[in-house]
């Protein structure tokens, strides 16, 4: 067996250049409350997978990896976050424009059944809120053995 299929995904570590910055846009803007903090880290309350971030240059100096920045707006990832309903995704949307979060445009509906607003964190990381519609997100039927 695979670990994809025998472990679930318990963390998402966004790797950030400012970690106040972030921890300012996450707090304050988009309601997370802190859990952890320690240099150059934090991790934040939630439900499910725990959120955190790491500064690039802290985590290259203790492990070893590259700091090496990704150009402005070159996207690395995205981070999702399912809702209960698309009036929801239009309300957070509303809420979190008030607060001065960049939204890239307004909630739009998808051929993949599902409306979506996106928007960036102040390291340029793209979140995704959505909630399923019609048919919901349909079949998917694994081609691989």
């Amino acid at each position: 067996m695979s670990l994809g299929q025998t472990k679930a995904i318990t963390d998402i570590c966004l790797l950030v250049e400012d970690i106040d910055r972030t921890i300012d846009f996450y707090t304050h803007k988009l309601g997370y409350r802190i859990r952890r903090r320690a240099e150059g880290f934090v991790d934040f309350h939630s439900e499910r997978v725990t959120l955190a971030a790491w500064e690039l240059d802290h985590i290259s100096r203790h492990c070893g990896v590259s700091n090496v920045r990704s150009p402005k707006q070159a996207h690395k990832a995205c981070v999702a976050m399912e809702l209960e309903s698309a009036g929801e995704v239009d309300r957070l949307y509303a809420e979190l424009s008030e607060k001065g979060v960049p939204f890239v445009g307004p909630p739009g509906d998808y051929v993949w059944n599902a409306r979506c607003a996106y928007f960036h964190d102040p390291d340029g990381t793209l979140w995704e809120l959505y909630a399923w519609t019609g048919a919901g997100p349909g079949d998917y039927h694994d081609t691989q053995e």
